[in-house]
């Protein structure tokens, strides 16, 4: 899939992106290739807008051992590492999958899972349009969201929030705690944690049953 100068206005880029796009590419390059540039520069912003306007695609970039970077990684496809992911940010258009954890300095998110063998852990928020499932604990510095499960097999820790579609599960003798980075005054507000069910181990965050949704 290329990305064009023409898809950019047509989609309402803003000035200094396009500039950007200019010089970097000139009038078209593949969309991987302006998500790698990008990544190499952090600009999870410009980023997450290509994502959303340009759409997640089929591809699949699969690694074999760890993927370790001081930068961020973004991906329009499926992300599939066999060892471990070490990044800053670390957003794919469709999922994540990693054979050990998964770790961001700063915000991790997929347009579709987030699966890893050990756990998963980001400076800022963790978001998946489905399920997010760790082979043990699952930390985020501000909010955990998932379009469908939350399953850990420890800890499920969050600095905000918790929310899934359907439930939210933590390993056996083991915690789910919302609102650990809040001040008192601000917990009740949003340590929530919303679910179809309230977790049985959640012992931080006031639970909130998901509403019904109603189809026409």
């Amino acid at each position: 899939m290329k990305i064009t100068l023409e898809l950019l206005e047509k989609k309402g880029a803003c000035d200094s992106g396009v500039a950007w796009f200019k010089e970097k590419f000139g009038t078209e390059a593949g969309y991987q290739d302006v998500l790698d540039a990008l990544a190499k520069e952090d600009r999870a912003d410009w980023a997450r807008w290509l994502l959303g306007a340009a759409g997640r695609t089929s591809d699949v970039i699969e690694i074999k051992g760890d993927l370790v970077v001081e930068h961020s990684i973004f991906c329009a496809g499926f992300l599939k590492v066999t060892g471990k992911i070490f990044s800053k940010f670390l957003f794919a258009g469709s999922g994540i999958e990693a054979g050990s954890g998964i770790e961001a300095g700063s915000g991790i998110e997929a347009g579709w899972g987030i699966k890893a063998g050990s756990g998963i852990e980001a400076g800022w928020g963790i978001k998946a349009g489905s399920g997010i499932e760790a082979g043990s604990g699952i930390k985020a510095g501000s909010g955990i969201e998932a379009g469908w499960g939350i399953e850990a097999g420890s800890g499920i820790k969050a600095g905000w929030g918790i929310k899934a579609g359907w439930g939210i599960k933590a390993g056996e003798d083991f915690g789910i705690y919302a609102g650990i980075g809040l001040r008192l005054s601000l917990k009740q507000e949003y340590a929530v944690v919303v679910a179809k069910e309230e977790p049985k181990n959640l012992l931080l965050g006031t639970f909130v049953k998901k509403a019904e949704e109603t189809r026409v």
